[in-house]
């Protein structure tokens, strides 16, 4: 029979402010830039803040405007902005007694809205110019071959053609599209044809560099070869090679090459020599749309014997909550159910998340930096192990907490910029009881790599057994892995003749 029964239990309920401290704390720092940046577009309470270096402020009057806005910040909490029901206890709970008050002025460093081409509006003010306007700007790839199409005498249709094709055509110069697919291109009416785009297909190949617009990579080194010199030494052997031994090649069958050829192994080896001087990959000499930086969260340095590890100001959020529409507000008399209320409050938890945000990733930052003191001295052979577990219980953060810090945050170091989770390699065991990094295992196989002899490479058998002596103790297959990841190719790869 159906009945009514009262059940009780705990859970525990995400509020919002906590939500925006997740989901603040996993982002990058370009992502973390482009939401501050929206904020201070969409938010009437937040406003950017420059650094008192470049509006000429003093430092006192800094510290006197970060008091102003705090106890604009208070009036308005106290007179008409009473937290909404329940926000205050899962607030107190975010805090973790480390924020119990708010950096009213605290700032990032960051790009107004619209200011990124501010140099070239003072220029045409007062008629200087700033040398970033000046700068030149590399063309990519898509853009020279257009430039050049310009001055090829064709008509209508075949530059139409071309257009299509080199839009087609990949960062790395090759077109990997079939030109049936490319004949039923939106917009063109049947103005293109498979036999039309194979005769555009060739004008593009010889608009610039030699490879460009290759659909395979024989055909990328045979263009390469055809726009050489006739006299070229080896030239048609090397061109046969690379359009039908390409594989035995680079398997280093020279012995069945020499057979399949018919030629000395002198001619050979200079027929080999030059299809490796040949390039795969012509596209990478034209520049490239932005999309790959990496901009590092901490910088880490060595001051006076002891590595020190700072947030990069690069990232520091400059925004503050406006003064101005913060008094305003305060004396509205607007209920704290308002839309303005609201989004005085977003704005408040915002810079709040904000200052927890770096505070948290710095602390991490320190507690790699402390553990992993000998890489910076030696290098990645000196990682040791270390889980996300070490560091939490350290910090007295949960583990899903240091997770998010560590996830697309990068450290710039002396050594170079590395990603956090570079710094937590798994532990594998030594012959002696102890225990090593799989980053110190890779560094090894990679110095052994480095110093074998070219006429006598060494197997991955041979290192998995030199690692043996050194106890280290790791499967032939492992090691295989680690040279993949690495991207060494085998040994008979590397074999030099």
């Amino acid at each position: 029979m159906p009945s009514i029964a009262l059940h009780a239990r705990q859970q525990i309920a995400l509020t919002p402010r906590l939500q925006q401290a997740v989901r603040l704390l996993q982002l990058s720092s370009l992502e973390f830039q482009q939401e501050l940046r929206e904020a201070l577009d969409t938010n009437p309470f937040l406003e950017y803040a420059s650094p008192a270096s470049e509006n000429g402020e003093g430092a006192e009057a800094a510290e006197g405007e970060a008091a102003g806005i705090g106890s604009v910040a208070a009036n308005a909490s106290t007179e008409s902005l009473a937290e909404p029901a329940g926000a205050s206890m899962g607030d107190s709970a975010m805090d973790d007694g480390a924020m119990t008050s708010e950096p009213a002025a605290y700032t990032a460093d960051m790009p107004a809205s619209g200011s990124l081409r501010a140099s070239s509006y003072r220029g045409t003010d007062d008629g200087e110019s700033e040398a970033a306007d000046w700068v030149r700007v590399p063309m990519s790839l898509r853009e020279q071959l257009h430039e050049t199409l310009r001055l090829s005498p064709l008509d209508d249709r075949d530059r139409a053609a071309a257009q299509v094709v080199i839009e087609a055509l990949d960062d790395d110069g090759y077109l990997r599209q079939e030109l049936a697919d490319l004949a039923d291109v939106e917009g063109m009416d049947g103005m293109l044809d498979e036999d039309r785009l194979r005769i555009a297909l060739r004008v593009v190949q010889t608009l610039d560099r030699p490879g460009i617009g290759a659909r395979s990579l024989s055909e990328c080194l045979a263009l390469q070869l055809e726009a050489m010199p006739e006299d070229t030494p080896h030239r048609d052997l090397a061109h046969q090679i690379v359009m039908q031994h390409l594989e035995r090649l680079a398997r280093r069958e020279n012995g069945e090459l020499q057979r399949q050829l018919g030629c000395d192994a002198a001619s050979l080896q200079s027929a080999c020599a030059l299809v490796r001087r040949l390039d795969p990959k012509p596209g990478n000499h034209y520049g490239r749309a932005d999309g790959g930086y990496v901009v590092p969260d901490v910088i880490v340095r060595q001051v006076r014997g002891k590595w020190v590890v700072s947030v990069n100001p690069a990232i520091e959020p400059r925004a503050r909550i406006h003064q101005l529409y913060a008094e305003m507000f305060a004396r509205s008399g607007e209920t704290s159910r308002s839309p303005l209320a609201q989004q005085l409050q977003e704005a408040r938890w915002l810079i709040r998340n904000a200052h927890k945000r770096c505070e948290t990733i710095l602390r991490v930052g320190e507690c790699i930096v402390a553990r992993q003191k000998a890489f910076f001295q030696y290098g990645e052979i000196a990682l040791r192990p270390m889980l996300l577990r070490d560091v939490a219980e350290e910090l007295g953060l949960h583990e899903s907490t240091v997770s998010r810090a560590t996830g697309n945050k990068y450290m710039a170091t002396p050594r170079g910029i590395f990603e956090f989770k570079r710094f937590f390699p798994r532990e594998l065991e030594t012959r002696t009881g102890g225990t090593c990094s799989a980053a110190a295992v890779r560094a090894l196989i990679k110095e052994m790599i480095d110093a074998e002899n070219p006429r006598d490479p060494l197997s991955d058998v041979v290192l998995t057994q030199e690692l043996e002596k050194q106890g280290v103790q790791v499967a032939r297959r492992t090691v295989t892995k680690y040279r993949q990841m690495m991207k060494l190719p085998a040994a008979e790869m590397r074999r030099q003749i």
